[in-house]
């Protein structure tokens, strides 16, 4: 694995110097991801190795003097789309959402007022929007929804269909991992894995899993190995321009979190000016 400095971490701080960065109003940063299948070719540590990865390389961009901090990763989150894979884990959504809003709210009541949820897994995303709609409505608090799988990539890293259709352990995350963590990957399993999204693409489909219109899907649906995406297109030079592209956008995301304006988050029970 690449070397990286060691982050900021929440709990190895203490309650004075957790107070110190709220008063200086800090930014924290809570990592989530999840343990599941991504084929023969990664591990099921695939999405947390590459969250902390990317905030390892993300830290050393921002500038000097930022107050920031790292929360404890959650590491399982929502994946009942992997479960019919030996190895996920998987909490229920009713379980993973309150959790992710129960540490919200132990965020607030240190006196922060700047939260990142920065996420490296597709399934939680939806957890994601409700977590920063509840905990901005609860604690008149900024809550940013970072999902680094929505970060425009670096043009012309990857062809434009397998950005589309390499959902889950493709040519993207292979190449993340191929520089982040190269004894994880099993390099002679590695294939073209064919999604059921490309063949619907090819026939004029508006649908697909993450189409236009999109589905409800099981990772076995889109591919009998569960993994979907041509990861032979992957390599570890491709991974390293990926982690620095994505790492320089969430810098910039952490930066554009601590400079907003606290001012325009008005109290949620104000009623909103009437139109005219």
């Amino acid at each position: 694995m690449i070397a990286a400095p060691a982050l900021p971490w929440w709990q190895d701080l203490t309650p004075r110097q957790i107070a110190r960065l709220a008063e200086e109003d800090g930014v924290a940063v809570l990592p989530l991801a999840a343990i599941e299948q991504h084929g023969e070719h990664l591990p099921l540590s695939t999405d947390l190795d590459i969250a902390l990865g990317l905030l390892h390389a993300a830290l050393p961009k921002l500038r000097p003097g930022l107050p920031v901090c790292v929360l404890p990763p959650l590491a399982v989150g929502l994946s009942l789309e992997h479960c019919a894979f030996a190895g996920t884990l998987s909490l229920s959504p009713e379980t993973a959402l309150a959790s992710l809003v129960e540490l919200g709210d132990s965020v607030a009541r240190a006196g922060f007022r700047r939260l990142v949820l920065f996420n490296s897994h597709g399934g939680n995303k939806a957890l994601v929007d409700l977590a920063a709609l509840k905990l901005r409505v609860a604690h008149r608090m900024l809550v940013v929804r970072a999902n680094y799988f929505r970060f425009a990539p670096p043009p012309d890293a990857l062809p434009a269909a397998e950005l589309r259709h390499g959902l889950h352990g493709g040519a993207l995350e292979t190449a993340m991992m191929l520089h982040l963590a190269p004894h994880k990957v099993r390099t002679e399993v590695i294939a073209d894995f064919a999604s059921i999204g490309r063949d619907m693409a090819a026939h004029g489909s508006v649908l697909g899993p993450e189409g236009e219109a999109g589905f409800g899907w099981m990772a076995q649906d889109l591919n009998p190995g569960g993994a979907t995406g041509d990861a032979r297109l992957g390599d570890a030079v491709l991974g390293a321009r990926l982690v620095d592209h994505f790492a320089g956008v969430l810098a910039r995301v952490i930066e554009d979190a601590r400079d907003f304006a606290l001012a325009g988050l008005v109290p949620a029970e104000d009623r909103a000016a009437p139109p005219g």
